[in-house]
């Protein structure tokens, strides 16, 4: 549950100059973010993220379905510092609540059980901080 309206949470999750800005908001000491965003069926979210130069996580997404603001479907590829990657479908959902936004997550494809559960109990969570804190600073 997000403290704001499925617009301004589709927004925060969407645009990128507010994803460079909720990406590093909970860091201690500033790391690289760069994110571009070209939001159209068809279109990609570039994201490359990560503590310093030497050590990037890199993200594709591509956007399958775009329904403001209720739903969003990518389909993800995503690689680590040491080179592995994986492929995945994401699809996200917002939806209006009286105390604000619920957003869903709901990711498939993982090569193993061991993967989903970090992405469901890490990953995700640490997502879900970060666009709090920044809805509630904003």
């Amino acid at each position: 549950m997000l403290p704001a309206t499925p617009e301004e949470v589709f927004d925060a999750y969407t645009d990128a100059e507010k994803q460079k800005i909720w990406f590093s908001i909970l860091d201690e000491t500033p790391g690289v973010v760069e994110i571009e965003v070209d939001l159209r069926v068809g279109g990609r979210q570039t994201a490359v993220w990560g503590p310093d130069r030497d050590t990037l996580f890199r993200e594709t997404q591509t956007f399958m379905v775009i329904d403001p603001p209720k739903r969003l479907v990518t389909e993800s590829t995503g690689s680590s510092p040491d080179g592995t990657t994986m492929t995945t479908t994401v699809e996200v959902t917002f939806e209006e609540h009286e105390k604000g936004t619920l957003l869903t997550v709901v990711q498939s494809g993982f090569p193993d059980a061991e993967t989903r559960d970090f992405f469901s109990r890490h990953a995700w969570v640490g997502a879900f901080d970060r666009i709090e804190a920044y809805l509630l600073r904003r």
